[in-house]
């Protein structure tokens, strides 16, 4: 691993929450493109997840899902659950960050998207009775759109539409389509 990512890696506890913010920018932008260094930091960030502290969950959260590019042993199909209760986090934010950015999973190859899709499908159908249930709904919404985005695979945007068209309140529903516009 470079040294500028590993002392971004550092900085992420560092006590001053600027440099912290800066180094998960630098991180989250790495993870954009395949790294050669994900498997030294995998294990960290799948131990990460169950943080006492909500800001280093949502952080490995997303780093997590940004290396699944950079996964070719697949761990990520063993860990994905570990990921995916993340979104279902206490603190909001964080399972909203966690929500949000999980879609990259599905960058990773075909049985990846699968999962990803698997599970935004249900979740968006059973998730009714949680806090915040419409915004879960639309950030599954605007998950799908990020993936459709970048592998151009019409049956997502058929299932996110199909989706849409379940909402039963219309404000919603509305809401939710203006994502694919």
């Amino acid at each position: 691993m470079h040294s500028t990512i590993q002392t971004y890696f550092t900085n992420l506890n560092n006590e001053d929450k600027q440099v912290q913010y800066e180094a998960f920018m630098q991180l989250l932008a790495a993870t954009e493109v395949e790294v050669d260094w994900a498997y030294e930091v995998w294990d960290e960030l799948v131990a990460g997840l169950t943080s006492s502290d909500n800001h280093t969950r949502s952080r490995y959260a997303q780093l997590l899902a940004g290396l699944a590019i950079s996964d070719p042993e697949k761990r990520i199909l063993t860990d994905f659950s570990k990921l995916w209760q993340m979104t279902k986090d206490p603190k909001t934010v964080t399972a909203r960050h966690s929500l949000q950015a999980i879609w990259k999973v599905g960058l990773a190859g075909e049985e990846q998207k699968a999962l990803v899709m698997n599970h935004f499908m249900e979740r968006f159908t059973m998730c009714e009775g949680e806090k915040n249930y419409t915004l879960v709904r639309f950030d599954i919404i605007q998950a799908m759109r990020n993936l459709y985005e970048h592998v151009q695979d019409e049956m997502i945007k058929e299932k996110a539409l199909e989706l849409i068209n379940q909402e039963d309140d219309v404000k919603y529903q509305r809401k939710y389509a203006k994502v694919w516009k």
